[in-house]
């Protein structure tokens, strides 16, 4: 059994790599087009609820089979709760602006104020540190009820559903005027 300074050392070890390589990547393979089309298309809030459903999906299948589906599953579903969660963040962005192209730079400062993790002017090291330890916080706190099978299943996708829906009201919390344009 490890320690509790060696989990410390792990989580630092995985936020440090998602923060300086892992953010980026799936922020690159998300097509931001469609994510404006999505919202066009749906609506807002329904794009959201796909994104929360999507989130559940793979947060059931993680704890579906106890310990086997989870260890194998856990990397899948991290990377995929932090994709619906970074296109329900872009979605939102691009609701209130009405422009749905944004650089790396400007689409984490919003991640982070979502986190609720002090942001400056520009975007540090400590400040993505810092978000890729909540992301990675929130998976663990989960583990344990997911080792039962289907009972881990039910936990897995609701807690995927619920975080994306909290994560989608604190970004409309912090963008809350649209943006108005007027055709004369």
């Amino acid at each position: 059994m490890k320690s509790l300074k060696q989990i410390g050392t792990d989580i630092k070890q995985y936020s440090d790599h998602l923060a300086h390589d892992g953010f980026k990547q799936v922020f690159d393979h998300i097509d931001q087009l469609k994510i404006k089309n999505g919202v066009d298309k749906l609506g807002l809030d329904k794009f959201i609820n796909q994104c929360a459903i999507m989130a559940a999906g793979t947060g059931a299948i993680s704890g579906s089979g106890g310990i086997l589906t989870m260890v194998v599953g856990m990397p899948v579903d991290m990377v995929n709760l932090i994709t619906q969660q970074f296109r329900v963040t872009m979605a939102i962005m691009y609701y209130n602006r009405g422009s749905y192209q944004m650089g790396f730079d400007e689409f984490m400062k919003m991640v982070a104020i979502s986190f609720k993790v002090e942001t400056g002017v520009a975007i540090t090291k400590t400040m993505m540190e810092s978000i890729a330890e909540k992301v990675i916080l929130n998976l663990g706190v989960r583990t344990a009820e997911r080792l039962v099978p289907v009972v881990g299943a039910v936990i897995g996708g609701t807690t995927n559903y619920i975080f994306i829906k909290r994560m989608a009201k604190s970004v409309k919390d912090i963008q809350l005027e649209p943006v108005v344009i007027r055709v004369n």
